[in-house]
């Protein structure tokens, strides 16, 4: 009778579990239903396109939820494949009258914000407008709002236009305290990539090449500012130097960076007037995903030039890069790239680049596919806001590079870091090891104690070797001496205006420019734009999240304030021992 009575509550349960899993796949499928149905319908006649410039902005938008259709609140980061996307088609949109940005708090490298601006300024000469309001300004989301018709400010708000700076974290104090120490082997100058694990300070060669980018990068933020807002880029450096963020709100307009102070609901009387409205009609926005969800531009056509996403760091493996953001594996990207090599409908692969690199040997396995891939179809490089060290040496055997004139580049150079984690683990944990081998090095790389001598020297015959390999691949791609490349390389980082003048990047533009110039290499005029690879779908995204995000939660709690020392450790014990990765983090503020 109680295996009976068991059985039964079992079939109860399992019925209950099953009515359940059912009725969320139901909801779900309708809500895909509802958020994929009438695309076009989904902007609203007589709208305005509001893009908030707060958040992040990420190389590619996700998929989302369907459910997101049941939500009020816009993901606070912008995907800059959807928002261009969304900008070129909002310029050709009857139903879109003007764009208004909402100045915040918004984090990107200089050349994504770069390609952004360019495509609002492309939105303005189609005859449309463009309107600004903020709070408060940062430096990025006031370097886009510089190309509004009218730039609003709030009567207690400010601007931060106080030019830029980099500040490196070092955490050399940091692994002392807990009892690690950083065996480092390396080759380049200015491959600095290791001074936050070795260093207190900035080396010397270092403090050069940052200082040099960074002005680079500031030079053409001042240009650009200085030609939509009609003031001269020393005038504006002036007010850079004079701590124009602590200012009355007054003296912004005095000073022409902005056009007038108002509350948000002078500006929606504003918008009003400019879609002529009267004072009780409902103004009507429409979202990035909502434009760029809309019909695509131009003819459907057999050829295809093809846009392979590759951002994030260069791994051997899902997993082992420094952290569980997107990156760029061995495996996914050769499995991608060998499908576009054989599909007949793409004539020409433009390989979208936003990367600070990462393993060295994961970078040259990348490489020789894209060969292969140039050997039977052109391939143009597109960078984005980095496409450094790996994200160069997976780049330089294209056709052509294009770059944004700040684009982080270069840094041609090879490095190995490997700790030494022995006084953690024998003085300040109390453990002790033995050891038994069959060989002189058979315990070669082990954490429990440093190099000798001999070892030393092999590692870095090797890194050695590795640099050797990066620089002859960049001078077969380049049709340089080798010799020429080693006087450019040493690990140092460029601009893309910097690195077009000493032949590492071919052109200055963005990813419409590399598709156009990849179609002409091609012999193509009529083509359809493919994207791969194509977006995750939203339950798995969901899922790692979930997965990821549960354990680290339990470690962090476990851990508490010795959580850093701990992530510090883990990242380095994944990586690649071997990397061609931009020195440390840019960190430009």
């Amino acid at each position: 009778m109680k295996e009976f009575l068991k059985y039964v509550l079992a079939t109860i349960v399992g019925l209950i579990l099953t009515s359940i899993i059912f009725t969320i796949i139901t909801v779900v499928s309708l809500a895909g239903m509802m958020a994929s149905e009438g695309t076009s319908g989904s902007v609203p006649k007589n709208s305005v396109l509001r893009i908030n410039l707060d958040g992040e902005v990420v190389e590619r938008a996700g998929e989302g939820s369907p459910m997101d259709i049941l939500s009020t609140e816009e993901d606070p980061s912008i995907g800059l494949d959807q928002a261009l996307d969304a900008i070129k088609k909002a310029a050709k949109n009857d139903r879109v009258k003007g764009i208004y940005l909402k100045g915040g708090s918004l984090a990107a490298y200089p050349a994504d914000l770069q390609e952004l601006r360019r495509a609002l300024v492309e939105f303005k000469e189609s005859g449309k407008w463009i309107v600004a309001y903020g709070d408060s300004y940062s430096r990025g989301a006031y370097y886009l709002c510089s190309v509004a018709d009218e730039l609003f400010l709030n009567p207690s708000g400010s601007i931060d236009f106080c030019g830029m700076a980099s500040q490196p974290i070092f955490y050399t104090g940091l692994l002392k305290k807990i009892g690690v120490k950083m065996q480092v082997f390396k080759v380049g100058t200015y491959k600095s990539a290791v001074e936050p694990y070795i260093n207190t300070e900035m080396s010397d060669a270092n403090r050069e090449q940052v200082k040099s980018y960074l002005y680079s990068i500031w030079n053409n933020i001042l240009q650009d500012v200085a030609k939509s807002r009609k003031i001269d880029a020393d005038e504006l450096n002036a007010f850079a130097d004079s701590a124009i963020l602590l200012c009355n709100a007054k003296k912004y307009v005095e000073c022409r960076l902005a056009d007038k102070l108002a509350y948000i609901s002078d500006v929606k009387k504003a918008l009003k007037e400019r879609l002529e409205l009267g004072d009780d009609d409902d103004l009507k926005f429409t979202k990035i995903a909502d434009v760029a969800a809309g019909d695509n531009l131009g003819d459907k056509v057999s050829d295809e030039v093809a846009v392979y996403y590759a951002y994030g760091e260069i791994s051997d493996s899902k997993g082992s890069g420094f952290n569980q953001e997107h990156s760029i594996t061995t495996n996914e990207t050769i499995t991608e790239l060998q499908k576009l090599r054989k599909n007949k409908d793409v004539k020409a692969v433009v390989i979208r680049v936003n990367s600070p690199g990462g393993s060295a040997y994961a970078s040259e396995q990348i490489w020789h596919e894209i060969q292969l891939l140039r050997a039977e179809k052109p391939v143009v490089i597109s960078m984005g806001g980095l496409a450094a060290s790996g994200g160069y040496y997976i780049s330089c055997g294209a056709n052509e590079i294009w770059a944004e004139p700040t684009t982080l580049t270069g840094s041609i150079g090879i490095f190995g870091m490997i700790p030494d984690a022995s006084e953690l683990l024998t003085q300040k944990l109390g453990l002790t090891f033995d050891v038994v081998k069959t060989n002189a090095m058979s315990d070669f790389g082990s954490f429990t104690r440093p190099f000798n001598a001999n070892e030393s020297a092999k590692l870095q015959a090797y890194i050695n070797q590795g640099y050797e390999l990066f620089t002859g691949r960049v001078a077969g791609g380049r049709g340089m001496a080798q010799d020429s490349v080693k006087a450019i390389a040493e690990g140092r980082v460029w601009t893309g205006e910097q690195a077009q003048n000493i032949g590492l990047v071919d052109k200055l533009g963005n990813l419409d420019d590399a598709i156009e110039a990849a179609a002409k290499l091609a012999d193509v005029e009529k083509y359809t734009v493919g994207r791969y690879p194509g977006t995750e779908p939203w339950y798995m995204s969901m899922l790692d999240k979930s997965k990821n995000g549960y354990m680290e939660d339990h470690i962090r709690a476990a851990l508490g304030e010795y959580y850093p020392a701990f992530a510090i450790v883990r990242r380095i014990g994944k990586m690649n021992p071997i990397q061609a990765r931009l020195p440390y983090e840019p960190n430009i503020k």
